[in-house]
This record gives C-alpha cells, structure tokens and sequence, in this order.
C-alpha cells in the first residue's frame, strides 16, 4: 500500500511544451524538444527571506513569495521557449524584469483602473460606497473570467493549459505516495487546491473585503489606495490558500470550490506525452530517495 504524503513544499506552473516544478530547496523545468527528446534544467532556490527573517511572518510572507514567484515563472519560461524553438536565446535578467514590470501594470489596468473606473458610473444610482466597492469587485471578477475564457480559444495556450493539468495530476499522484508513471498520473483529477488559479480568484474576493474600508475617495486616490493594499492583500490570500491545501475540514473544501470550478478553464485533460514531461520535471526535483519506487523513467540524455 502506499504511502500517502500530506506535507508537501511542491508545487509547478505549465510552460511552453513543458512544465516547471518547484520545492523548497530547487526548480526544476521540463520541456519537450521538437525532436522528442525531454529536456531539464534545474536552479537552486534562493530567497530574500532566508536573509530577513522578518519577511516570513505571515501576511508579509504571501506578497514576497509573489514576487519571488513571479521571478522564478519568468526564468522558466524563458527556457522553455528557447527549447521548443519559440526564441533564439534565453531572456536577461534585465529583459525578465521589465517583462514582469509590464505585466504588472497590464495586470493594474485591466484589474483595477478599468473596474475602479467603470462602477463610478453607478454614482446616478446610488452613493453608497459598500456598493461602490462591491460592483467594483463585480466587474474585475468578470474581466478576469472573460480574459481566462478569451485566451483559452488560442492553441498555445490551449497546450500550456494541457500541460498545466499534466502538472496538478503529477502532483496529485506523488502525494498519494504511487510510483510516477503515466498510467497511475493520468487516474487523478486535473484540479488541485493549491493552484494560483485559486489564489487569483481569493485575491479578488479578499480585495473587495479589505477595499470597502477605504470607502469611495476620488478617482486616483481610489486607485492607489488598491495599489497600495495590494501587497496586504496578497499575503492575506496567501495564508488562505495555504491553509485551505492542508485543511481537510469540509467547510474549508466547500468554499474553496469556485476556484477549483475556474480551473476547468485554466487546465486541460493532458495528452500522455505531457505528462511524461511533467513526471521528470517532478522527479529532478526531488531528491532521489524520495522518487516513489517504480516511477517511469521517460528521458533520453539530453540535460540542459
């Protein structure tokens, strides 16, 4: 019978043609080459917090890990898309930075100076600022779900999201303590309560909660205030997703749900080929005694 693991540290992110697996100690990125062949390359984790304590107390921890973890997602997929022949050569630090930095205000614009802005016009109906905040939340959960639901019609990212349930089944799999093989991977469900997809949906509703307390003020001040509590926020979130992956209280599980209803947008059922490529990302970065025994060995010698 085996042995079910329950206290885990990994977690992954879907790439282009592959997947990256994360633990405490290193990454691990997994990716298919155009001849077949499965590539990896791993990376130490290093973080800030191991210098200052201070950042690992709970709702400062969650924004760091975001930021780190946003970082990390970069560098992965900067070599994925060199592997799969998508980019010549692999992105600078410099070239990572600003693509996050852009990211990031893309992320501002379409989530808080579009919402921020549209629920002003319910000020000819009411001026309530509980109201204000809660049709304001409406609509960024609506931008959010249409943005999803618009990019899932591509067929890249059609694949990135098939590679992203190739990553939760692995998961799933290793932490039932069976052997990594693609036959045993693909029985477990494609959801996973741990999912960033989950901790965007959480941000959103935290969000609203946390921004009724600044009422209504005039448009800017508005929108910096949301910018501001953003990093609260996000910790908050964090230590909601983070308890709700090792609860098993079953009110915990029945709140959780939306977030794991969106993940049917944001995974697909994975063809065996992906999976195979998600099982080696997990077992480089695992130490080798604890690969479940009798895990496939899916790679040819090509290590990057």
């Amino acid at each position: 019978m085996p042995k079910k693991i329950t206290d885990l540290a990994v977690g992954g992110q879907a790439v282009i043609e592959g997947v990256m697996m994360r633990d405490a100690a290193k990454t691990a990125t997994a990716v298919r080459l155009p001849n077949g062949e499965i590539a990896v390359e791993t990376h130490p984790v290093t973080s800030i917090r191991d210098r200052y304590p201070i950042l690992n107390l709970p709702l400062i921890r969650g924004s760091v890990i975001m930021v780190e973890s946003l970082v990390i997602g970069m560098r992965a997929l900067s070599f994925s898309a060199q592997a799969a022949g998508e980019e010549e050569k692999k992105m600078t630090t410099k070239e990572i930075t600003m693509t996050i930095l852009f990211a990031l205000v893309l992320a501002s614009v379409l989530f808080i100076v579009i919402p921020t802005g549209a629920a002003h016009l319910a000020a000819a109906y009411t001026d309530d600022p509980v109201v204000f905040n809660l049709i304001e939340g409406g609509i960024r959960l609506l931008v959010f779900l249409l943005y999803i639901w618009g990019i899932s019609f591509m067929d890249g990212i059609r694949r990135v999201f098939q590679y992203h349930g190739a990553e939760h089944k692995t998961i799933h799999c290793y932490e039932s303590g069976e052997a990594l093989t693609v036959e045993n991977v693909q029985k477990f469900p494609r959801l996973h309560p741990r999912c960033g997809t989950n901790f965007l949906l959480i941000v959103m509703v935290v969000a609203i909660v946390f921004h009724v307390f600044f009422g209504w003020p005039d448009l800017w001040l508005r929108i910096l205030s949301r910018l501001a509590v953003l990093p609260v926020v996000a910790g908050a979130s964090y230590e909601i997703i983070r308890f709700a992956g090792r609860s098993e209280n079953r009110i915990v599980h029945i709140l959780i749900t939306p977030g794991l209803w969106l993940q049917y947008l944001t995974t697909r059922p994975p063809a065996d080929e992906m999976v195979e490529v998600a099982i080696e990302s997990l077992k480089a970065v695992l130490p080798p005694e604890d690969i479940p025994e009798g895990s496939g060995n899916y790679r040819k010698e090509v290590t990057c």
